[in-house]
């Protein structure tokens, strides 16, 4: 027990001649450990449960068997850019072009399965039509504060009324 408690002094000093401050910190939180597990059994075997390895029988068990990752792949293509892109008949050609997974990896990166459902339908148009759907309530979402086209980008709307035959140009 000395022997790892002079090594671990030596440790310190070592440390402490690069970098002081974290060297007494270092102490310090180890002072006030040993002190709480000589003090306290229950924070003595807590310490000691959480400072040795896991049970052999643990770790074979689970090196037997790898758990399955809960997470579904990345979808094959982004909808959103292919939209943008190719509109809603592009978008429903490269759909169509996919399988049942990869329509649902899509559905699930995105998070376009608010009601549980999506998820669990058998019929690829019907997937494909909630990809769709998503896609364009999304991008739609927000336009009633972007303005239309032929509306002046004056910030403080000077000037942008509308223009009467007698109104000065």
């Amino acid at each position: 027990m000395q022997a790892q408690a002079a090594e671990a002094a030596e440790a310190l000093l070592k440390l402490g001649a690069s970098d002081p401050d974290l060297a007494g910190t270092l102490a310090r939180v180890l002072g006030v450990v040993a002190a709480e597990a000589a003090r306290t059994t229950r924070f003595s075997r807590a310490l000691s449960r959480a400072l040795t390895s896991p049970e052999p029988h643990i770790a074979s068990r689970s090196a037997e068997r790898p758990r399955r990752s809960s997470r579904r792949a990345p979808g094959v293509i982004d909808p959103f850019a292919v939209f943008a892109a190719a509109g809603d008949v592009g978008l429903r050609s490269r759909l169509g072009e996919l399988t049942l997974e990869q329509l649902r990896d899509i559905i699930a990166e995105h998070g376009m399965d608010h009601d549980r459902l999506a998820m669990k339908w058998k019929d690829i148009q019907r997937v494909s039509d909630r990809i769709v759907e998503r896609v364009e309530s999304r991008t739609a979402k927000g336009a009633a504060f972007r303005g239309r086209p032929e509306q002046s980008t004056d910030p403080h709307g000077v000037g942008s009324g509308p223009k009467t035959e007698n109104s000065p140009a």
